[in-house]
C-alpha cells in the first residue's frame, strides 16, 4: 500500500514501524472473512482493511473525528486477521500506534473518559478489585436485575498450594482479577506443576502485566507496569527460574510482547527481551510433561489397591464431555491453537466439536464493558457454537473469556487446568 506520512506523523516514535506495516498491506480483503465485527456489522470500516485505511489517512494528515475513534474502538484486537493475512501484516501493532495517536487528537466524551479511567483504577489492583467485587456481590439484591447480572458469581475457595520443595523453579504471573474471580486457577496450576517436579517461586512485588492500561490507550502507564514486573521477577530469573508461567492467555500474550515494546528503552531492552523469552503459557509447560505416565501409574496403583472397582477419580474425570473455548490470545496471538485440546484428549476427556472455533467470544479485555452490545452478541454466538455438541462443561484458558461466558448463566465455564489437576494422581 502506497503511503506518504505527514510531517507530524514522521515525528512519532513508531513512525517507521507504522509505515512498514502500512506498506505490507496489499488490501486483498481476506481479513474481512474472519473479522468478528465485520461479520456482525457488515461495514468496511468495522473490518481490518477499513481500519487500516482510517489509520493511514490519519497518519497522512487527514482530519479525524469521533467516528474514526468509534471504528477503532470497536476492534476486539482478537488478531484473527493476522492469522488469515497472506501478507503477514502485523495489524495489532498498527492499531496500537493508530489508537495512541487518535487518543491525542480526539477528545472523548466525559462519560467515556470516566469509564476508562475507572477501569484503569480498578482492574490492575488486585486488592482494590477484590473489595469492589465483594461490595457488588453484597449489594446485588438491591441492584437492578440487568446490573446485578453483570457481577460475577462467587467462586469456590482455592485449595492449598504446595510448598517450595523442588530444585526446578518457575515464576507465575498471578494476574489482577483472576485471584478474585477464579481463585483456584493459579492454585490448581501450582499443584499440577508440583506433581511434575516444579515449584512456583512467589514474586510479591510483581503486579499487573500492564495490558489493561496499554489497551485502554494509556500506553506509557502500561509500559511502566511492565517495567515494575520485570524488576520484581529479575532476582528469581538470576537465581535460575526456568520460566514465567501465565495461566491467563491474555496476560501471556502481552508479556511475550515486552521485548518488542521496550526494545528502545536502554535500561530495560535486554531484560524485557529475556522476560519475553521466558514467558510461557501454562499449556506450553504441560505440553511435553509425562502426564500419560502419571495417569498410567495412578490407574495401575488404583487397580492394585481396589481390584473390585472400575471407577477411579481419573476415569470419572476423563469421561466428562466438555467443549473447549480457545481464546483469541491463545490461538491468534500466541499461536497455540490445539495445544490445550491435545492435553485434554491425552487425559481421556471427551471433547465436542466447536463450529467457527477461531471467532472471538467478545470478552477482549475490557471490551465487554466498553462495547457491551457487540460483546453480548458475540458471546451468544460463541455459546451457541460451544453448546452445539451438548457438553456438560465449557473450559477455557483466559479469565476474561471465562467470566464473560459464565456470566451468561448457561453452561458452566471453568479454566482447563482445574480439570487437569483433578485428574492427576
Amino acid at each position: 500500500m502506497q503511503t506518504n506520512l505527514s510531517d507530524r506523523a514522521k515525528t512519532l516514535s513508531r513512525a517507521d514501524e507504522a509505515e512498514q506495516i502500512l506498506r505490507s498491506c496489499v488490501h486483498c480483503g481476506f481479513c474481512k472473512a474472519t473479522c468478528p465485527t465485520y461479520q456482525l456489522l457488515g461495514n468496511e470500516l468495522d473490518g481490518p482493511r477499513g481500519r487500516i485505511y482510517l489509520i493511514k489517512q490519519m497518519l497522512e494528515g487527514e482530519p479525524v473525528t469521533q467516528k474514526t475513534q468509534l471504528h477503532l474502538d470497536r476492534c476486539l484486537t482478537c488478531r484473527n486477521c493476522e492469522t488469515t493475512c497472506p501478507s503477514g501484516v502485523t495489524y495489532r501493532a498498527l492499531l496500537d500506534i493508530g489508537r495512541a495517536e487518535l487518543e491525542r487528537r480526539v477528545r472523548r466524551p466525559a462519560a467515556e473518559r470516566q469509564l476508562r479511567e475507572g477501569l484503569r483504577r480498578a482492574i490492575p489492583h488486585p486488592a482494590g478489585f477484590d473489595a469492589l467485587l465483594k461490595t457488588g456481590r453484597a449489594l446485588r439484591p438491591f441492584l437492578p436485575a440487568a446490573l446485578g447480572r453483570k457481577i460475577p458469581k462467587r467462586s469456590a475457595r482455592p485449595k492449598a498450594r504446595p510448598t517450595l520443595r523442588h530444585p526446578r523453579t518457575m515464576l507465575m504471573l498471578e494476574g489482577c482479577v483472576q485471584p478474585a474471580l477464579s481463585p483456584n486457577t493459579n492454585a490448581a496450576a501450582a499443584r499440577a506443576l508440583d506433581r511434575l517436579g516444579i515449584s512456583i517461586v512467589n514474586a510479591e512485588r510483581a503486579g499487573c502485566c500492564g495490558a489493561t492500561d496499554y489497551h485502554l490507550n494509556a500506553q506509557e502507564a502500561g509500559l511502566a507496569r511492565a517495567r515494575r514486573s520485570i524488576d520484581a521477577w529479575w532476582p528469581a530469573i538470576e537465581a535460575g527460574a526456568e520460566a514465567i508461567v501465565q495461566t491467563a492467555s491474555g496476560c501471556g500474550a502481552f508479556v511475550k510482547e515486552y521485548g518488542h515494546l521496550l526494545r528502545d528503552d536502554p535500561r530495560y531492552a535486554s531484560k524485557a527481551q529475556r522476560v519475553s523469552e521466558l514467558a510461557r503459557d501454562l499449556v506450553e509447560v504441560l505440553a511435553h510433561a509425562p502426564l500419560d505416565k502419571l495417569l498410567a501409574d495412578a490407574q495401575m496403583n488404583s487397580q492394585a489397591a481396589l481390584p473390585g472397582e472400575s471407577s477411579t477419580q481419573v476415569s470419572t474425570q476423563a469421561r466428562r464431555r466438555i467443549a473447549f473455548h480457545c481464546p483469541c490470545t491463545l490461538q491468534h496471538a500466541q499461536k497455540l491453537g490445539g495445544a490445550v485440546e491435545s492435553i485434554l484428549q491425552r487425559l481421556g476427556f471427551d471433547l465436542t466439536a466447536v463450529p467457527d472455533a477461531h471467532l472471538c467470544c467478545g470478552s477482549a479485555g475490557t471490551y465487554s464493558i466498553t462495547q457491551p452490545e457487540l460483546a453480548q452478541r458475540l458471546r451468544n454466538n460463541r455459546l451457541d457454537a460451544l453448546e452445539s455438541g451438548q457438553p456438560e462443561l465449557i473450559v477455557t484458558a483466559n479469565i476474561g473469556c471465562q467470566t464473560h461466558l459464565d456470566n451468561a448463566g448457561r453452561t458452566p465455564v471453568r479454566h482447563w487446568i482445574e480439570l487437569v489437576e483433578a485428574s492427576l494422581p
